[in-house]
């Protein structure tokens, strides 16, 4: 039980923990992120059942992990902050843990390796970014499940073995890594007794490995850890387990030049200098074998990390061989025995670190603001990381005025890694963007296919890219195709409706798209806006097409196209003032959308009393896209209203029949010269 005297240590480290994190608690989503703060399809009691039940529901089978996103989506929404917060709670508790299994194994030190786990650097990326929620969940369950067999083993209680058997489960159903406990208690019980006893771990070695059995297969089937990118030999395997080794402990002494994605290493059997890796750090165990404690902080320390040193494929392998969440646990192999040698020399040497070590993490947590912040500031240790450009360029192209970095970011990407499917379907974005582009951007998502024929994007961003060409023949194919891979997908399902949309009698089947889009994902602002246009084409269908257009707008606010489109139909069924302030609000989020200038104008131009305001909008519209007839036949009858415009309505009319001849067009301006 903890006492009075302990409660004090133990609220500064979670104080600390919450300082240190402070820039990164009101960050924003991070890559990934989306993929584990629970999708829409999932938020209910049956998405619940199908987190635990559908490997595949979810970005990886973690049901715990899953189940507590969940839980906590239902408590508090889409409120950012409080995913941080428990993530950096639940790191501060993981370090009181620690202080206590130091305590255990009576050794010195404990508060000062507790303090120097919550604040030291490689642990920013586990904490600061919400994906990593199973890492500090599973660090919890983990460290709770090895307190718990180490009083079970100086006991014999079998409450004590029972807890420690609940808690390793608990950790392996939120991050698989965990299964190297028992190896781990193995080691620390031979250091202590200089014996092992192994029979009561049985247990654990079983459920370790067939948990490793499940994620290998789901790293693989489901997630997509295959192909050329993950085809390491034997020796090359060796040579990156040596060189992770090191390059982990080396970050952990000298935690400097910490990256969100690292370089990803040549790994050449051939070259002699890189077996000096591996042969080092046999070496070393060599060596350490002399001091038993030493030695097993060396074991415990590959031991730990032994599922991310290459002996296994997981998918970021694709980027980097290496990544700090890897050895969020591992890390505690080498800070314990620190921490307990530093109390040799006093207080000050473990202060000094500490406090070193709260700087360098409150500085790594800024990095974790927002995606742009922590692109850039990995480009600035790893220029050459391709997926930080590929992704600050994706960013970029979302603001008009950042096209160009946006673009040059893309070509860095495509330069660096052009065998990579995400490149080119970054470049067939910016294309996609680009006037006069469109087939370009067809090639370059036809590229994306062919390298990764698997990818549901690849297929979806082609066939948005026909649509928009026309070609919806072509089309419907790659999004069934998309649909086929993941028949969730909101966006496939959408695009699908829109190409339905452009065939002769296939209304209803873009109905049945839209709808599906919807359900994937009730705030899915486009399929809503998409399925009110659907709707208002048939008879009877506007109240529901208007319920559509206010339900777009309830989840995009600024969405200027469903302003314009809910201003179209409320103007249909009478309510002219209710249309223009719609028209109104969708000018000014779009003040560049000849569209919603030219729709304002049309409805002001109803009414003598705003004529003038009717032509100023009807005359920007025309300014904006002047080779529109339907914008120029609108400001001619505007203009016609007034006699002193007419010579004006007259030109603008004949604009019209130069650019698409009407004979009803030729009568009006026949009658209008006649007066």
């Amino acid at each position: 039980m903890p006492t009075r005297k302990s409660l004090l240590p133990a609220a500064g480290i979670i104080l600390a923990t919450i300082v240190a994190y402070w820039p990164a608690l009101h960050g924003a989503l991070l890559w990934d992120d989306a993929a584990h703060v629970t999708r829409p399809d999932l938020r209910g009691i049956q998405g619940l059942w199908r987190i635990w039940s559908v490997p595949g529901a979810t970005q990886q089978y973690y049901p715990l992990l899953h189940s507590a996103f969940w839980l906590e989506h239902a408590v508090w929404g889409d409120s950012v902050f409080w995913y941080h917060l428990l993530n950096v709670l639940l790191h501060g508790v993981a370090a009181l843990l620690v202080v206590r299994l130091v305590r255990r194994l009576e050794l010195p030190g404990a508060w000062l390796a507790g303090l120097l786990f919550a604040l030291h650097p490689m642990c920013v990326e586990s904490v600061a970014w919400i994906s990593e929620q199973k890492s500090t969940l599973s660090g919890v369950f983990f460290l709770a499940a090895a307190l718990s067999y180490l009083r079970f083993e100086k006991s014999r209680a079998r409450a004590a073995y029972s807890a420690a058997l609940l808690f390793f489960v608990a950790a392996l159903l939120s991050k698989t890594v965990t299964a190297v406990l028992p190896g781990v208690l193995l080691v620390a019980l031979w250091w202590r007794r200089g014996k092992v006893e192994w029979k009561p771990l049985i247990p654990f070695f079983a459920l370790g490995a067939a948990a490793g059995i499940v994620t290998v297969w789901v790293e693989r089937t489901l997630i997509g850890a295959q192909g050329a990118e993950f085809l390491l030999s034997p020796a090359q395997r060796i040579l990156l387990a040596g060189r992770a080794a090191w390059f982990y402990a080396s970050k952990v002494v000298w935690p400097a030049d910490l990256a969100f994605f690292y370089p990803r290493w040549t790994l050449n059997p051939g070259g002699f200098l890189q077996w000096l890796f591996p042969a080092a750090a046999l070496a070393a165990l060599a060596i350490l074998w002399r001091w038993r404690g030493a030695f097993a902080a060396a074991v415990i320390f590959v031991g730990t990390l032994f599922p991310a040193l290459g002996f296994f494929n997981v998918f970021p392998f694709r980027y980097s061989f290496v990544a700090d969440h890897f050895a969020y646990l591992a890390i505690l192999a080498i800070l314990i025995p620190l921490a307990a040698a530093s109390r040799r020399f006093g207080i000050w040497p473990g202060a000094i670190a500490a406090a070193a070590l709260f700087v360098l993490t409150f500085q790594q947590a800024g990095h974790y603001r927002d995606e742009e912040t922590l692109y850039r500031a990995t480009l600035a240790t790893n220029p050459d990381a391709w997926l930080a450009h590929n992704n600050l360029g994706n960013l970029l192209l979302e603001r008009p005025a950042a096209h160009a970095e946006a673009l040059a970011h893309i070509q860095e990407a495509l330069r660096l890694a052009p065998d990579v499917m995400e490149t080119h379907l970054s470049m067939g974005n910016v294309l996609l963007q680009t006037p006069g582009r469109l087939n370009d951007a067809i090639a370059e998502y036809q590229t994306a296919v062919r390298l990764a024929p698997n990818s549901e994007r690849a297929h979806t961003n082609l066939g948005n890219a026909f649509v928009q060409a026309g070609r919806v023949s072509e089309a419907v194919p790659q999004l069934e195709q998309a649909l086929r891979i993941d028949a969730t997908d909101a966006e496939a399902h959408n695009d699908l409706g829109n190409a339905f949309m452009q065939m002769p009698g296939r209304l209803a089947d873009a109905i049945e798209q839209y709808r599906a889009a919807i359900a994937a994902e009730p705030d899915f602002a486009e399929a809503h806006n998409n399925l009110g246009r659907a709707l208002a084409a048939l008879p009877g269908k506007l109240p529901d097409a208007i319920a559509e257009f206010e339900a777009s707008i309830r989840a995009k606010p600024d969405y200027a196209t469903a302003h314009s489109n809910l201003g179209n139909a409320l103007s249909m069924i009478g309510r002219r003032d209710d249309a223009i302030a719609e028209y109104r609000v969708a000018v000014r989020l779009r003040p560049d959308s000849a569209a919603a200038h030219n729709n304002l104008g049309y409805a002001l131009s109803q009414t003598p009393a705003t004529l003038p305001e009717a032509i100023a909008e009807c005359r920007e519209a025309v300014r904006l896209q002047p080779d529109s007839a339907d914008y120029h036949f609108n400001l001619g009858m505007a203009l016609a209203q007034t006699p002193a415009h007419r010579a004006e309505a007259i030109s603008e009319l004949e604009t019209v029949l130069r650019l698409k001849p009407n004979a009803r067009v030729r009568e009006i301006v026949d009658r209008l010269r006649a007066l």
